[in-house]
């Protein structure tokens, strides 16, 4: 049993890499998205809404990026 559990582990840390890398994907289109819509809403607000958007999408992919070298780590 313990054999199969050591050949089946150092496949689970590229898993754990790719799903970090998919949430991110999914966080900056919803990010992405509400800013579209914001700037929808208040054309005049533009250039904040877009400052605020890049920060949290830097914020995601820092998160993510962190992830992914634990991910690739944990082979």
């Amino acid at each position: 049993m313990m054999n199969i559990l050591l050949d089946i582990t150092p496949g689970l840390g590229a898993i754990g890499a790719g799903l970090a890398a998919m949430g991110a994907g999914i966080g900056i289109g919803q990010i992405g998205k509400g800013a579209v819509e914001g700037i929808a809403r208040q054309p005049e607000a533009t250039n904040d809404i877009r400052a605020n958007m890049i920060l949290a999408a830097a914020l995601v992919e820092g998160a993510a990026l962190f992830a992914i070298v634990v991910g690739f780590m944990a082979k």
